[in-house]
């Protein structure tokens, strides 16, 4: 149990200095803007790049792990759709936005971190697969999908470019490409280069987790809506179920690729479900609230987890040896 709090304390610590510091100082949220630039275009394409580029090449081909993770979080989607869907009374807009909040976990800020933290850098591979292709199913599914409602007038091929730039020019996602690049040459950038990256790489966790603090504290829950208990049910336990479920009957992954893939898909949901909402100016109060009570909510979750996991309570496989 002390491993397990000496692992979640600082973590979440990171995330509740942040939160204190959004309540007591009267900062624009538009502050936030070089950090948010900074972690997302320089300190976690860094990591990524980093951790994919040291890597045996032929680990980042298991088709069958990113197949079967990918499918779980679109299932994950599916659920907070339908939840959605009869909440709003069939608006679809609503609905596309809390099919996110049910099936998009935050991958981005909290999974490295937490999954390097836990089980080592063996599970950097499987924490870049899932982040790279949970994003590419969600920026290709949400636009799609709104182009869909009445209200929207972008054409197919306007959609389809608006999809293809978004997925293409994703920082996480061309650092992976170039990390496997270098992967599969073996060509690496000079030492000196080396040296900045890694000092960005550190910097990643800690400043994501700090700005998820301040992020959640400057949007606080007005209310408890009806259809977030049933959201945060979908993204924080069924979505972990159904990877770990999964994964335990289509085949042996490995404790490390298994409980990785379980702990990324515990995750609250991810602060771009804000964006995506600001982005289409529908569900941004509320996406704004789900987020904050997921996030606390998984301080016992996943630290809960954690303590399955550290303890060994509890195979990496469900079902079989």
């Amino acid at each position: 149990m002390a491993d397990v709090l000496n692992l979640a304390l600082p973590f979440f610590g990171l995330i509740l200095v942040g939160y204190i510091c959004g309540r007591l100082w009267d900062i624009p949220e538009s502050g936030l803007a070089w950090m948010n630039a900074f972690i997302v275009y320089v300190a976690l394409p860094a990591l990524f790049y980093n951790l994919i580029a040291a890597t045996p090449i032929g680990e980042l081909a298991n088709w069958r792990f990113i197949l079967i993770t990918t499918s779980c979080t679109a299932l994950a989607y599916a659920y907070g759709f339908g939840v959605g869907w009869f909440a709003s009374g069939g608006q679809l807009e609503q609905a596309t936005i809390q099919g996110v909040a049910g099936g998009y976990s935050n991958v981005g800020y909290m999974g490295p971190g937490l999954t390097l933290a836990a089980l080592g850098p063996q599970s950097v591979v499987p924490t870049a697969l899932i982040f790279v292709f949970d994003s590419t199913l969600f920026f290709t599914l949400v636009p799609i999908l709104m182009s869909l409602s009445a209200g929207n007038k972008a054409s197919a091929g306007e959609t389809a470019r608006l999809v293809a730039w978004r997925v293409l020019t994703h920082p996480f996602n061309i650092a992976t490409g170039l990390a496997i690049a270098s992967a599969a040459t073996q060509i690496h950038p000079p030492v000196p280069v080396e040296k900045l990256l890694t000092y960005l790489q550190n910097a990643a966790a800690p400043c994501a987790l700090f700005v998820m603090g301040v992020t959640v504290a400057q949007r606080p829950i007005s209310r408890i809506y009806p259809e977030m208990p049933v959201l945060l049910l979908v993204k924080l336990i069924l979505h972990p179920l159904m990877v770990w479920v999964a994964m335990s009957l289509l085949g042996d992954f490995g404790r490390v690729w298994t409980f990785t893939a379980v702990l990324m898909a515990a995750l609250p949901p991810a602060l771009n479900v804000f964006v995506m909402a600001s982005q289409y100016n529908v569900y941004v109060e509320r996406a704004s609230s789900i987020i904050m009570a997921g996030t606390i909510i998984s301080v016992v979750t996943v630290t809960g987890l954690l303590f399955l996991i550290a303890v060994g309570g509890v195979s990496y496989r469900l079902f079989g040896n």
